[in-house]
């Protein structure tokens, strides 16, 4: 029979880790971690083998070095839901599994993945109007966000800046369709109470350096926690003002990650997503006299029709094949990459079961 003292502080501890982002679920898929003496912790920030968590009663520094083995989809991230060993020495020993996760393709070319936060509901794209719009980065990291399973919106910063106020929000809107998409300047403060109402769950901010990603992270947690600094006139580029990927306790409950600005993302294995991206293109697609169309010269392609009407614009096609192509490509390099693991295996256990049978021979 449980104590009324250790029943509120229970009660209290459930309550400390829901306004992180804990539920029943995860409660469920912990039983066997919590029936080996663990506690739930969620993955604030990793460095080199160790991570700075946070759990019912407070913050814990953590060794994670058991699981940062050669698979670096499965190694400990920002927004990770864990088991941490309490003691002494604290230990994550183990991660509940992810669901969701916003993934790119590592940036040094080859197939694996990088995971940049877990267990997101809300992906905050970050577009600054001070600068051109960059329609292909805008895709991409939709087509993250869509593949992820986190919902995406869109924020513009810096509307104070603009030079063409509402031209480049039509802009935006075009290639979102269905997007939420607010408008916001940290300078005048327009937008933000709608930001901080549309925010929910676990939410991370995404973009290039200089997009206004620390003033919105400011502007959420109320206060001034990130460092801003004044982007370059010539090119619209800032500094790095975040240099890890950080996940912090919103005043009102729900977390926010925070990501150092991403110079390339390459995407992989995101079909789905760039078809949530490009819906129309999609759509159109479906009518085409061949299921195979590749939507340049064939017959009955109603996608050709469409730019030839101009529902369709060429350069969003192109776009659209690249993606494509370049998630395709990535993805083939992971399934070989996998299928050589399994190879590999498959010759070590044929090696270790000759030897086993030409030292059986010599025994005889």
């Amino acid at each position: 029979m449980h104590s009324p003292h250790h029943s509120s502080t229970s009660s209290s501890s459930s309550r400390e880790l829901s306004a992180l982002g804990w539920d029943e679920n995860f409660a469920a898929m912990f039983a066997e971690h919590a029936a080996a003496g663990s506690i739930p912790a969620r993955i604030v920030r990793v460095d080199r083998g160790r991570c700075d968590t946070l759990t019912a009663s407070g913050p814990v520094r953590a060794d994670s070095s058991a699981l940062n083995g050669a698979d670096r989809a499965h190694m400990v991230c920002t927004g990770d839901w864990a088991a941490l060993r309490p003691g002494p020495e604290p230990a994550v020993v183990a991660l509940l599994p992810r669901r969701t996760a916003i993934t790119r393709a590592s940036s040094d070319r080859t197939s694996h993945q990088q995971v940049l936060a877990a267990n997101v509901d809300t992906v905050v794209i970050a577009v600054s109007l001070a600068a051109p719009v960059n329609a292909g980065r805008i895709e991409r990291l939709l087509a993250l966000a869509f593949d992820s399973g986190a919902r995406p919106v869109i924020v513009l910063t810096k509307a104070d800046l603009a030079e063409l106020p509402g031209t480049d929000e039509a802009v935006v809107a075009a290639l979102a369709p269905g997007v939420d998409i607010l408008t916001t300047s940290a300078a005048t403060g327009a937008g933000l109470d709608r930001l901080a109402a549309t925010v929910t769950g676990t939410a991370v901010l995404l973009g290039p350096s200089g997009a206004g990603k620390s003033s919105l992270a400011n502007a959420l947690l109320g206060r001034e926690h990130m460092g801003t600094k004044e982007v370059r006139a010539v090119d619209g580029k800032g500094r790095h003002t975040t240099v890890h990927r950080e996940l912090l306790a919103l005043p009102a409950g729900g977390v926010l990650i925070d990501t150092p600005g991403l110079r390339g993302i390459g995407v992989q294995d995101v079909a789905d997503g760039v078809g949530q991206v490009f819906a129309e293109i999609e759509a159109f697609a479906r009518n085409c006299a061949f299921g195979d169309c590749q939507h340049r010269s064939e017959p009955g392609c109603a996608v050709q029709d469409a730019i030839v009407t101009g529902e369709l614009d060429l350069a969003r096609l192109d776009r659209y094949r690249k993606l494509m192509r370049e998630s395709q490509w990535a993805a083939t390099r992971g399934d070989a990459r996998q299928s050589g693991k399994r190879s590999k295996t498959v010759k070590a256990i044929t090696r270790d079961l000759r030897a086993t049978y030409r030292f059986r021979e010599r025994q005889r």
